[in-house]
């Protein structure tokens, strides 16, 4: 038996998942939400987790990889090539497997077995946006710059927390909305969180 966990933050979503896995007789499946972590979950032995992909980050979205540091890296990740920040990240990280949430179901349970076994698989309706995830057009200042103007902290309180002066934050700013193909700061935000860079 592979013993399998699907962690969602949406329970019908969840719910669905853990139906679909558990069609395959191989399989053990239960399901958690993310950073619930109830401890009968941390002490019982999983070979697989399958995990949403904006829930590797958790709230705030801190970028690492927390929920690998804490489960390893028998991670099956959900998301789309909509979304190539996070598939970049989610490789990058360690995830086994990458699976696209428009995929048929029979794929996402060939890909729990693949990194049962600790083979890498990657659904091949993703390679295109994993090759475009790697090229983020902005730079680290630049998505910080974006990551604080999201939060709805106005140019001065970005300047002190980054420690600019608040010219060069409009100047990271105006590059930033440029580089996105952006009309301006909001819709450049919208870009960026759309693509998975924050």
């Amino acid at each position: 038996m592979v013993r399998t966990v699907v962690v969602h933050d949406e329970e019908l979503l969840r719910s669905a998942l853990v139906q679909l896995l558990r069609s395959d007789a191989a399989l053990e499946v239960s399901s958690m939400s993310p950073g619930a972590g109830p401890p009968d979950h941390d002490a019982l032995p999983t070979d697989v987790w399958v995990v949403d992909g904006d829930c590797l980050w958790g709230p705030g979205r801190t970028h690492g990889a927390p929920f690998r540091a804490r489960r390893g890296d028998r991670l099956v990740v959900l998301t789309t090539a909509k979304r190539p920040g996070i598939l970049r990240r989610a490789f990058d990280g360690g995830a086994l497997g990458l699976v696209d949430k428009n995929a048929p179901a029979r794929r996402l349970i060939t890909a729990v077995h693949a990194v049962a076994k600790g083979e890498r698989f990657l659904d091949q309706t993703l390679t295109v946006a994993l090759l475009e995830g790697a090229e983020m057009p902005l730079t680290t200042r630049e998505l910080s710059v974006l990551s604080l103007a999201s939060q709805g902290a106005p140019m001065a309180e970005i300047a002190a927390r980054l420690h600019l002066s608040r010219g060069t934050v409009r100047n990271y700013m105006a590059t930033a909305i440029r580089k996105v193909g952006a009309r301006n700061r909001v819709d450049a935000i919208r870009i960026v969180q759309s693509a998975g860079w924050t």
